[in-house]
């Protein structure tokens, strides 16, 4: 009777970073220029990958999804966490939760699979490069990148159907700058085990699947490269795949702990760090980690500044 009783919310309390009053300006203004160099950046990558068509294979038509995912994924997050910074009201309604949390799993998702999907076609270049051009056909590439985007959208819709049997009347306030899974378990006045069960499964599976796929593909192309007796040819393999591999392990690093680590296992200020590091500094680090290690796309940022010159 006491549950049936209670008043059911329909709106949250975000409280954001912890920080001190005074460091009010100074944060707005970093995260600020964060998000402008991480759209620039990646709009950029893009639009390098689409008007020079030397660019124009597997590699670089799957940089490019990478760069739009990462678009995607900061720009569902930092928007909101900059208006925050100074907004007298820092509620944000359940639709618009439930909208900003299936945006999120949806590129956070997608994300994975492409960085998986990269890690296949290095090894197949590296590895198979007689079979490359019949291996990586334009078919099996787009249908790489379908399968990345559905995954991520099926990901999104199973945690977003589970969501519905939650209901919130024990506290309004989110211990985080957005609406994640884990903070709105913790304020649910429904027992959130079902969900918590259903999180592990399928968040701790799409991630043990992509690791694996990531892990096995360059430890064969390690086998390889350390095969070959040209050094150049050693170089120029460690120099694209140390790229994607630094990519990886900053991406996964804190989704691991976020998602399948015990839920005592840390604490919420150490959830949001980690949250920041994927949401925000991974997106406006990728294009620079995979262009200043990319001697095609330097090349072409090259001649696209002498055009406008």
């Amino acid at each position: 009777m006491e549950k049936e009783n209670a008043t059911l919310l329909t709106e949250f309390l975000l409280t954001g970073l912890t920080y001190e009053p005074e460091w009010q300006i100074p944060l707005f203004l970093v995260f600020l220029l964060i998000y402008f160099i991480t759209i620039v950046g990646n709009l950029v990558l893009i639009a390098l990958i689409w008007n020079d068509a030397h660019l124009h294979i597997p590699m670089y038509l799957f940089l490019g999804s990478l760069a739009l995912v990462d678009i995607w994924l900061s720009s569902t997050v930092t928007p909101k966490m900059l208006v925050n910074f100074f907004a007298t009201s820092k509620m944000i309604s359940l639709p618009e939760c439930m909208i900003q949390f299936f945006s999120f799993v949806i590129s956070a998702t997608t994300e994975c699979f492409l960085l998986a999907t990269m890690a296949y076609d290095r090894y197949v270049a590296i590895c198979k490069p007689l079979l490359y051009p019949m291996i990586m056909s334009n078919r099996l590439c787009i249908r790489l990148l379908v399968f990345s985007f559905l995954g991520g959208l099926l990901q999104a819709l199973i945690h977003r159907g589970f969501l519905f049997r939650l209901t919130f009347c024990n506290s309004i306030i989110l211990h985080h700058f957005y609406c994640d899974i884990i903070p709105l378990f913790k304020i649910s006045c429904t027992d959130p085990s079902i969900n918590f069960l259903m999180l592990f499964i399928f968040s701790g599976s799409i991630q043990v699947f992509t690791i694996l796929t990531v892990l096995v593909s360059y430890t064969l192309v390690l086998f390889t490269i350390l095969k070959r007796k040209s050094v150049q040819g050693i170089r120029k393999a460690f120099s694209t795949c140390g790229a994607h591999l630094l990519s990886v392990s900053l991406y996964y690093g804190p989704l691991l702990f976020m998602y399948v680590h015990p839920t005592s296992a840390q604490g919420e200020d150490q959830d949001m760090m980690d949250s920041l590091f994927y949401t925000v500094i991974i997106p406006l680090l990728n294009p620079i980690i995979y262009s200043l290690r990319n001697k095609k796309v330097i090349d072409s940022l090259a001649k696209m500044l002498r055009r406008n010159v």
